[in-house]
């Protein structure tokens, strides 16, 4: 269970990373009380400060369940690279980026070290 609550938390990770990408702090100051609700108002400055805010916590949280129960450094990496993998996932999956033959070769050495701490990881005491 320990492993499923690190690659949601890698997956939370990923988020809040586009989250703060599309954060727009300069738009804030033209959210008021009557538009911050409405599609073309604010709702579209607000929603990635609420996914910031919201991922984050459930990154947290899910990290913090999956170290009580894995050695932290493994964990630590693991969801690092994990989270690694699925950004540039997403940026080929929705920003159509291209990606090269040597990404291809270490994000696949990325895989092949994550699946070895998770045969190989010793389980804490």
């Amino acid at each position: 269970m320990a492993w499923l609550f690190l690659v949601l938390a890698a997956t939370c990770e990923t988020a809040w990373t586009f989250c703060l990408k599309f954060m727009k702090f300069s738009d804030l100051k033209t959210i008021r009380f009557v538009n911050f609700y409405k599609w073309d108002g604010g709702l579209q400055i607000l929603i990635p400060f609420i996914g910031y805010i919201l991922f984050g916590i459930a990154n947290i949280y899910l990290f913090s369940l999956a170290i009580k129960q894995i050695p932290t450094a493994t964990a630590f990496a693991v969801w690092t690279a994990s989270t690694l993998i699925f950004i540039k996932l997403a940026e080929l999956a929705f920003y159509q980026q291209r990606i090269s033959l040597p990404e291809v070769f270490f994000m696949l050495l990325i895989m092949v070290g994550i699946l070895g701490l998770k045969i190989y990881a010793t389980q804490p005491k």
